[in-house]
């Protein structure tokens, strides 16, 4: 797939205030400080389209942007960041878990973890959550380039392997780099392939 328009659309509070339509959206979401902001740049070839910041936690609302007129590129708010006072923090998860759980229009979610770090039980609580709910969803590990690509591959292989003691069949993994654009055509691909799949 190539992506020819990305343009931002709206930035909303809570899930009633999302965009009134029927086009499929593809969620991102992930910890603070994941290279989110990056990532949805990267992928879109728009380098201002989300903004990044050296400030974790920035993202607050829900950020719709529309992609070749066509579907949505969703960016959530990242969680767990500890500097955020308790009730910001509730009011972003209950934001976040009432998009995820009661927006019908989103067809999958990406899950976005730091390949360089071992596995997080806030990252693995949220995955077996969204297996609970019944969720598609894929993961994009993040960062590729500041490990080389043997040890990434096997940073992932490790993180996904850890999954199998609750998980039958694993979710899809990408291994990305916003830096060198690895993993972009994979995880277009993946998007266009839904969306093929989703008309027929």
């Amino acid at each position: 797939m190539e992506i020819k328009k990305s343009e931002f659309v709206i930035s909303a509070p809570h899930v009633s205030q999302c965009p009134n339509d029927s086009k499929f959206e593809y969620a991102f979401i992930g910890r603070s400080n994941v290279g989110k902001s990056s990532l949805i740049n990267m992928l879109c070839n728009h380098k201002g389209l989300a903004k990044t910041s050296s400030t974790p936690g920035k993202t607050l609302l829900i950020n719709h942007f529309i992609i070749n007129n066509e579907w949505y590129l969703v960016d959530l708010p990242g969680y767990g960041y500890a500097k955020r006072s308790k009730t910001i923090q509730q009011k972003i998860e209950q934001m976040i878990t009432s998009y995820i759980l009661q927006r019908k229009q989103l067809v999958n979610l990406f899950l976005l973890i730091d390949i360089r770090h071992e596995q997080q039980a806030i990252d693995r609580e949220f995955i077996d959550w969204l297996g609970e709910s019944s969720i598609p969803f894929a993961i994009i590990f993040t960062k590729a380039d500041k490990l080389g690509p043997v040890k990434a591959r096997q940073n992932a292989e490790k993180w996904m392997e850890q999954l199998k003691d609750r998980w039958d069949e694993l979710p899809p993994y990408f291994i990305t780099s916003a830096e060198k654009k690895t993993g972009r055509d994979e995880v277009l691909d993946y998007i266009d392939k839904i969306n093929m799949e989703l008309k027929a």
